[in-house]
Parts: structure tokens; C-alpha cells; sequence
């Protein structure tokens, strides 16, 4: 008799992201909420906590994006609790303009410890609260 084998998917961090090259259009999500990412162009970086499925902001709000980084509208976009060098604050933006941090350091916005906590591996997860 033959017994079946569990088979479990690799930890996201092992598993490559396969984003669609910069410009071409994004049907699905590659970000979730908690996860910890950096802005392609800019020095920031921000935990996720809520995604729009497509652009959700005002046209003047995306009109003020330079030419050419501004994003198609047809993407998710997400909400991160942001930072840089200089402050705190809440973004938002679009899935061609996310890449994965890899840095492992925490993000110190103040309203992380409010939304998440910090697991010992340094990934961040949704308190039970603020689960839909």
C-alpha cells in the first residue's frame, strides 16, 4: 500500500517573484498584506496593509506622478505604512513600482505595533483585530 506524500511550498522568501517587465500591464496581486516592501525608484520602504485590486485615488493624485514612472491604473495598488530616512508616513503605490526589501529590518512607523506583530523570523503578521 502506498502512502501519500504531503507536499509543501517553498517559504515565500525562497520563492521568486515574477513580476511582468516595467509598463506591462498587472492582473494580480504579488504583494500581501504585512509584507515588507521598497519603492523602485525612491528611497522608501513600508509594510502593507490594505491593496486596491486598481487605481483607487483621485486623477489629479496620479497626474502629479512625472510622465514617465507614472503607472497604469489597471494594477492592484497598495497602502503602506511608510518610511525614509527623514519621516513616517502612508503611501501609495503601484505594483510596477514595488520590489520585495529584503533588508529584514523593521519598519518603525508608528502604527506598525497598532496593525502588526513582528514574528521572530522578522516578517510582519496582521494582529487578529484588524483581520477582515
Amino acid at each position: 500500500m502506498r502512502t501519500a506524500k504531503s507536499i509543501t511550498a517553498p517559504p515565500a522568501a525562497l520563492t521568486p517573484r515574477l513580476l511582468p517587465p516595467f509598463g506591462e500591464p498587472v492582473t494580480t496581486a504579488s504583494f500581501g498584506i504585512g509584507e515588507v516592501v521598497r519603492h523602485r525608484f525612491f528611497p522608501f520602504r513600508g509594510i502593507i496593509f490594505d491593496v486596491d485590486p486598481e487605481f483607487a485615488n483621485t486623477e489629479e493624485w496620479w497626474e502629479a506622478i512625472p510622465e514617465d514612472i507614472r503607472p497604469a491604473k489597471d494594477q492592484p495598488f497598495y497602502h503602506l505604512l511608510a518610511e525614509n530616512d527623514d519621516q513616517t508616513y502612508v503611501a501609495y503605490v503601484s505594483q510596477q513600482n514595488l520590489l520585495p526589501d529584503e533588508s529584514r529590518a523593521p519598519v518603525l512607523h508608528p502604527a506598525v505595533s497598532e496593525m502588526f506583530e513582528r514574528m521572530p523570523d522578522g516578517s510582519y503578521r496582521l494582529k487578529s483585530r484588524h483581520r477582515h
